[in-house]
C-alpha cells in the first residue's frame, strides 16, 4: 500500500516540519509493506528533492507548474486529489500547519476521507486503524480509530525523532489537470517575514514578554537567540503594544509552536499564551517574579531580572563554542 507525503517547499526547499512527515509516511508505510511516495509542488532542484530519500521516501513527483508557485490550497488540494489516484494511496501523511490543514480539509471532501490532525504518533494498524493525536491545546490526548477507506493524517512536530539515510529518492515530473476555478482568487504579493528563522520550523525559540519593559530593550533577547541560532517569538501584549511585529506573537491566537527547546524571558504565563507552546519538548522560564503562573509549566525556571540573566546566558553559550 502506498502512503503519499504531501510536503511544503519554501524558498526551493523541503520545510522541516515536511521533513518529519516524510519520515512518518516512510515509518507507516514500512509498517504496512508499502512505499512511502512524496508530493512535492512549486520550484525545487532536482537534487533538493532527492533528499526526500534520507527521511525514508521511495520516490518523488514533482509538480513544477508556474500557476502554483504562489500557495493555493484549493489548487493543491486538487492536485493532492489527483496524485491518490495516480499512486493507488488511502493514507495521506502532510505535516499539521497553516497549509497543511486547509490542504486537507479540502482534499477530504473531494476523496470522501477522514481528517485527523494533530498525530502525535505512528498509527496501531493491529486490530483496524487507530491513531493517537493531541487535544485541548496539548493538555489530552484521543485515540480516534479511523473507518473510512481513504485517510488523511496532519502530523504535530515532534512526532517522531527523525533518523536520516544515505539514501536518495528519484525524481519524477506529475502534469495535474488544472481547473480555472480554483484560480479565482490571485496572489498579488508575497511579503516574507523578515526573520530569518520561521517559528514553526525553529528547534529553539526565544521569546519576550512584558518584562522585556519596552521596544528598545530586546538586543539581550536577541544577542542569545544569535547566539543559539534561535527564532525570536514574543507573547501577545507585546504585539498589541507593538514592541514587536505582529508574526512573532505565539499563542492561543497567535502562532503555535513545538520547538525543542522554548525559553520565555519576562512572560508571566497566560493561558492563552501557554496553549500556543505546550507542545515544546522543553521549556525554560526566566521571571523575577517567583510566583508567574509559567514557573508550572516550566521544566526549568531561572528567578532573576531578564536583563541580568540574558547577558550571562549567551556569554555561557558562546564559550561553550
Amino acid at each position: 500500500m502506498s502512503v503519499l507525503v504531501f510536503v511544503e517547499i519554501d524558498n526551493g526547499s523541503i520545510k522541516k516540519t515536511s521533513r518529519e512527515a516524510i519520515y512518518f509516511g516512510a515509518r507507516l508505510a514500512e509498517q504496512l509493506s508499502g512505499e512511502a511516495v512524496v508530493l512535492a509542488i512549486g520550484e525545487a532542484t532536482e537534487a533538493e528533492l532527492e533528499q526526500a530519500g534520507k527521511w525514508g521516501a521511495t520516490r518523488v513527483l514533482h509538480v513544477s507548474e508556474e500557476k502554483l508557485a504562489h500557495e493555493n490550497s484549493l489548487a493543491y488540494a486538487d492536485v493532492l486529489a489527483q496524485a491518490v489516484g495516480a499512486t493507488d494511496s488511502k493514507i495521506i501523511v502532510l505535516a499539521k500547519s497553516g497549509l497543511g490543514d486547509a490542504v486537507a480539509a479540502r482534499a477530504a471532501a473531494k476523496l470522501k476521507a477522514s481528517v485527523v490532525s494533530g498525530v502525535t504518533e505512528l498509527p496501531d494498524t493491529q486490530n483496524g486503524f487507530k491513531v493517537v493525536r493531541s487535544i485541548y491545546t496539548g493538555k489530552a490526548f484521543a485515540t480516534v480509530e479511523i473507518k473510512s477507506a481513504i485517510k488523511i493524517l496532519g502530523i504535530r512536530k515532534n512526532a517522531l525523532e527523525v533518523v536520516e539515510s544515505e539514501k536518495s529518492a528519484p525524481v519524477e515530473g506529475f502534469t495535474p489537470t488544472l481547473r480555472e476555478s480554483d484560480f479565482a482568487a490571485k496572489v498579488l504579493e508575497v511579503e516574507k517575514a523578515s526573520t530569518e528563522l520561521s517559528l514553526t520550523d525553529a528547534d529553539i525559540i526565544v521569546s519576550g514578554g512584558r518584562g522585556m519593559k519596552g521596544p528598545d530593550n530586546w538586543q539581550p533577547l536577541l544577542d542569545l537567540a544569535g547566539a543559539l541560532g534561535a527564532a525570536t517569538g514574543c507573547s501577545k501584549p507585546v504585539s498589541d503594544l507593538d514592541w514587536r511585529p505582529h508574526h512573532e506573537h505565539i499563542g492561543q491566537t497567535g502562532i503555535k509552536v513545538a520547538p525543542n527547546i522554548y525559553i520565555a524571558c519576562g512572560i508571566s504565563g497566560a493561558i492563552q499564551h501557554l496553549a500556543g507552546v505546550n507542545g515544546s519538548k522543553c521549556i525554560v522560564v526566566i521571571n523575577k517574579d517567583p510566583e508567574a503562573p509559567f514557573f508550572k509549566a516550566a521544566d526549568y525556571g531561572i528567578v532573576g531580572d531578564v536583563f541580568d540573566i540574558l547577558p550571562r546566558l549567551t556569554r555561557a553559550v558562546e564559550e561553550a563554542r
